[in-house]
Parts: structure tokens; sequence; C-alpha cells
């Protein structure tokens, strides 16, 4: 395979009839996981991905079922174009695993550039999590352990004590400790909570704007990205989301600040998208639900900035990428205590009707 970023095998275009005859292929940046192109052919636009080996195939099944599901609601949602032989993605052994999508157009942003963004934002997740209370069928494991905040603990300890004398492990380790005692302060997440079909990562990037520019900047169009969905409970979804949306800082900045005004717009977007009043236990949970995730990340990046395996990493300020996940870990850490500062008035709005 030719190391062209924007090369396609040939046996992937055997694969799809959408890609017979000459192809316009561009890029898509973004992506921490997979290559992501935007492809024209003369059957149309479509986006195509070489997914990464860390999913297992059964998360295509997951995608198909939920994006189908979705659609049949009159909701916007990328879908997967089948193969040849009817597959949602072609399998290639060394060449790879390759799907190919429905092109929406639209935008995507790193931050948020308005309150009526995160408004918007909110009421699509609350759209997407209506449709999705009458899913039933099964979703398959996605491959990796995943929302596991008690396996990414273990994991950071073994890291620790593994990694004693790694370059990091005595910037890192003091984090480390903050880290597991932040988590006793804030003591088990709730239980006996509803189940739900969330999106699982939801960041901002993976919300897609009408535009760029313009009053389809401000109009949320559909979630992308659904490698993640699983079934677990709602402050895991919004908990990602307030972490992302509501710090208008980047992940290693050394300022990270909890912007309120855009909690509450995406939280009463959210609750208008969703259209039935949420239990007081589900509200009670979202109240430290951004932290929860804030810290899980921040537990993970601890453990990759030692393990140097996993997440991908920003060559050109960084040397390696335990020093661009030790920054990320340590980014994570000054959001979560931007964040304290701000609980109690996020529990007033939360435990409020709405």
């Amino acid at each position: 395979m030719s190391d062209d970023a924007t090369s396609i095998p040939d046996a992937v275009r055997h694969a799809y009839r959408e890609l017979d005859g000459p192809l316009e292929v561009q890029l898509l940046s973004g992506g921490l996981l997979h290559r992501s192109l935007h492809v024209r052919s003369r059957g149309g636009e479509f986006v195509l991905q070489r997914v990464s080996d860390v999913f297992a195939p059964e998360v295509h099944a997951n995608i198909r079922a939920v994006t189908t599901h979705l659609a049949a609601r009159g909701h916007s949602t990328p879908t997967l174009l089948a193969t040849r032989e009817g597959e949602p993605a072609a399998s290639l052994g060394a060449q790879g695993r390759w799907r190919l999508m429905s092109f929406l157009g639209g935008a995507s942003f790193q931050q948020l550039a308005s309150l009526e963004q995160a408004r918007s934002a909110g009421a699509l997740v609350g759209r997407f999590h209506a449709a999705l209370r009458d899913f039933e069928a099964p979703l398959a494991p996605m491959g990796i352990p995943y929302r596991d905040t008690p396996g990414y603990l273990t994991a950071m300890r073994s890291g620790l004590a593994a990694h004693s004398g790694h370059r990091l492990a005595a910037r890192i380790r003091p984090l480390a400790e903050r880290l597991l005692a932040a988590f006793d302060d804030l003591g088990p997440p709730p239980a006996n909570l509803p189940s739900r079909v969330i999106h699982g990562d939801l960041k901002l990037a993976n919300v897609l704007f009408e535009s760029a520019e313009g009053a389809g900047r401000d109009r949320a169009l559909a979630l992308i990205d659904l490698d993640t969905l699983m079934r677990a409970p709602l402050w895991m979804d919004l908990g990602d989301a307030w972490r992302s949306w509501c710090n208008p800082s980047g992940e290693e900045d050394n300022g990270p600040r909890f912007d309120m005004e855009a909690f509450e717009a995406s939280y009463r977007g959210f609750v208008a998208g969703f259209g039935v009043p949420l239990s007081s236990a589900e509200r009670e949970s979202l109240v430290t639900a951004a932290e929860r995730i804030t810290l899980e990340l921040c537990s993970r990046f601890v453990t990759d900035a030692l393990e140097e395996s996993y997440f991908a990493w920003d060559e050109a300020h960084y040397p390696a990428p335990g020093e661009h996940n030790a920054a990320r870990a340590e980014g994570q850490w000054r959001l979560y205590e931007a964040q304290c500062t701000t609980r109690e008035a996020r529990a007033a709005l939360l435990r409020a009707e709405i």
C-alpha cells in the first residue's frame, strides 16, 4: 500500500460498487483512531474510513442497527453502505477493515462558537436519546474496555508500579495520587439508574452542524463517530458532553474553566429535545457527571503517559507520546478543579424542574 494518506487499496475499491471509476479523495482531519477520507465518485459523496483495529468487527452491526432505527424516525444520521457481498464493512486482512458511509456535509468544531450551538447540540442529544427509548436490539461489545472507571484505575495503578523508572514517573505519580483521592471524595456513581443507549463519545467534534458559518453554524445536524454505542446510564453521555463542550480551552491548556452559560444552554436544550421529564435520580446523577468523566479521562492519560501505547500524539509540539499525554492528564486535572467550583450552581439548576 502507498504511504500516501489518501491512497485507497484496490481491494477496497473492489469491495464497494460506489467506488468504481475515477475518485476525488481528501483526507479528513480530527480523528485519533481511524483514517478518514472524503471521497467523490460517480455514485456521489461518501466518507471512507480505515477502522482502528482496537474495535471489534461487531461495532458495525451496532452502527447499522442504531442508524436504521434513527433514520426510520426521521433523524439525520450517517449510515453504512453495504459491500458488494452485503456486509457492513470490508475486512481485508493485512490491509485492514474499511467502511463506507453516507456523507452528510456540514461542519464540526473543536470548541463552541456560541451558546446557541450549545443549546442546539444539547437538543440533538436529547432527540437522539428520545428516539432510542424503544430500541431493544442487542448491542455487541465494542472490543475494548470503555467507560470502565474501576478498570482504568486498576490499569493506572499497574502502570505506576510497572513503570516506576519511567522518565515521567516523578511528574505523574503525585497527580495519580490526587486523582485517586478525588474519586474517593466523589464516592461510587449512583446505582439503579435506567440503562440507555448512549453515544459514548460526545466530545464536540462528534457533533455535526449544518455549516461552518452563518445561521447553519448554530444548528446541530447529526451525531457522528458511532463506534462507542453502548447501554449505560445517561450521566456518562452528558458528563462527557459537558467535559468537552463547557471547556473553552484545549486539553493541555494551563487555564481551563467550566463555562456555566454553555452548561445551562446545553442542558435546557437536552430537556427540550428529550421531551419527557427525567427522574429526580437521573437528574441527581448528572450533578457530578462531568467530574467523573473528566477524572476518568485523566486516569487514562496518566496510564498512557507511562505506557505510551494508545492515544495519538502531536509530534510537532511534544518529543514523545509520554510528554503529550502527561500534558493532557494535567489539563484534565485542572479542568476537574474548575468544575468543582461550579458544582453547587450546576446542582441547583439540575435539581430544579425545567
